[in-house]
């Protein structure tokens, strides 16, 4: 069970302290448990890359983060760049203003950019935050990042007013259907959280918490 959990765990680490030798721990201990994959921040993209090279650990990065409100052209542009360092899965954040103004067009613009510059190359996830949303607007964010093809939807960054509930994760999947992933991050903490968002219908689970999951204890981590 704790190895079935461990690859589906994106072992994570966005502080904006982070150092290179924190960075290098993470790699050292996503190859060790054999997590899907390490998210950094895209100054780090290269470095994980190097670390983790034919390790079968993905290096995942994060886009437009964390507030989501750069242009469609900024986002595709750091996907492209994370690509290029060895990013094999880009989570990026939505247009949450554009989404809550009912601005659908600029939603879903700006995470087709972010799909189309990641195709064949990278996984796409799709942070809609939805501790900052109604729940027509976390399922108009779903229906959206299907409608731009992405393989995922996430809930949230982790670093705003909350993080994933298993309530969520069940409307989400509800919404996208059984085909595309959806990825608890924000507050899962230990083995009982990260299997509670499983039941619920999560397919990955973004934590900074991964080994005391893997390990069935609990973590005071934020993330």
């Amino acid at each position: 069970m704790a190895n079935n959990i461990a690859k589906m765990i994106d072992h994570t680490l966005l502080k904006a302290d982070a150092t290179k030798e924190q960075v290098e721990k993470l790699c050292s201990e996503a190859n060790e448990y054999k997590f899907a994959s390490v998210c950094v921040n895209p100054t780090w993209v290269q470095t994980a890359s190097n670390l983790l090279k034919d390790s079968g650990v993905d290096i995942c990065t994060v886009i437009g983060f964390p507030l989501g409100a750069t242009t469609p052209e900024t986002k595709a542009f750091e996907t492209k760049n994370a690509i290029e360092n060895g990013a094999t899965e880009v989570d990026m954040v939505i247009n949450i203003g554009a989404l809550k103004d009912g601005n659908d067009e600029l939603v879903e613009r700006d995470i087709r950019a972010v799909v189309e510059a990641a195709k064949g190359k990278a996984l796409t996830k799709v942070i809609i935050e939805t501790c900052l949303l109604t729940e027509e607007e976390k399922v108009r964010a779903c229906e959206l990042s299907v409608k731009a093809g992405a393989d995922f939807v996430k809930t949230s960054t982790g670093f705003s007013t909350g993080g994933a509930t298993a309530e969520d994760i069940a409307l989400m999947r509800k919404t996208v259907g059984p085909d595309l992933g959806v990825k608890a991050s924000g507050g899962v903490r230990s083995a009982e959280d990260a299997e509670k968002m499983i039941q619920a219908g999560a397919t990955r689970i973004g934590a900074s918490s991964g080994i005391a999951i893997v390990k069935g204890l609990t973590s005071d981590s934020d993330y």
